[in-house]
């Protein structure tokens, strides 16, 4: 497995409250977690930092090589309760940290297996020969309104209010994620990123830049100077795996 990442602050903000990180947890293991904080610039990056910080060390510390899928699974919604209590008792805490959460997308990919979680709006993506495939569903108050029949997907892209999230970590005492399995055969990609790419690019020209650009190791970049370009309003971060 080959990967990078990228994470910018975007055209207009002064802070990134975007975090992410990726881990080796064995020779055939990678852990990849990206998180989009929100909750005003005293705590935004707090809590996106200290969830990709708890999630990290919680996998790290119940990992095991010979994990069947169910254990994967009980693993990393763990990893998400713990990380969601533990935002939520800071901001609980301490008044500068009121009201502040985070989305959540992570994958860890075992050989060609990942098992990914979300919470939020942050997203996954796989990307091959059968084109790309959005895999979270964004728990997102458009992506309720798209369910119901009320807009359509593509009016949903530029609707009012479409970075309202349903459900957040470190908001609630208790939070929910869901759980998605992917093979990804050899050359396929897995991309994880927050709003600030996803909502500047459509699923097309991200799957062009990904394919067909001449140099991946650029590949973050690119996708960074084009959401910059049509004035990248938030922060933008980007991690990138090659199968």
């Amino acid at each position: 497995m080959q990967y990078w990442a990228l994470t910018d602050p975007g055209c207009v903000r002064a802070q990134n409250q975007d975090a992410y990180q990726i881990e080796k947890l064995d020779k055939n293991t990678l852990l990849c977690v990206v998180c989009d904080g929100m909750g005003g610039a005293k705590s935004g990056n707090v809590a996106s930092s200290l969830a990709v910080e708890v999630f990290v060390q919680e996998v790290k510390r119940a990992y095991r090589e010979d994990m069947d899928s169910d254990l994967v699974d009980q693993m990393l919604q763990s990893a998400v309760k713990l990380t969601n209590f533990t935002v939520y008792d800071q901001a609980r805490q301490f008044e500068e940290f009121d009201g502040m959460g985070t989305t959540l997308v992570a994958a860890l990919i075992q050989g060609n297996i990942a098992t990914i979680v979300n919470v939020g709006d942050s997203r996954a993506y796989t990307i091959g020969a059968a084109g790309i495939r959005q895999v979270t569903v964004d728990h997102s108050v458009v992506q309720m309104m798209v369910d119901r029949g009320e807009i359509t997907p593509e009016r949903a892209k530029n609707y009012p209010g479409r970075n309202l999230i349903t459900r957040a970590i470190g908001t609630e005492s208790v939070v929910n994620c869901d759980v998605f399995h992917k093979k990804l055969n050899r050359g396929d990609w897995l991309l994880l990123c927050t709003d600030g790419l996803s909502n500047q690019m459509d699923d097309q020209e991200i799957l062009f830049e990904v394919v067909h650009g001449q140099d991946k190791q650029r590949c973050c970049q690119r996708l960074l100077e084009i959401a910059k370009g049509r004035g990248a309003p938030d922060n933008v971060t980007t991690v990138l795996v090659l199968a």
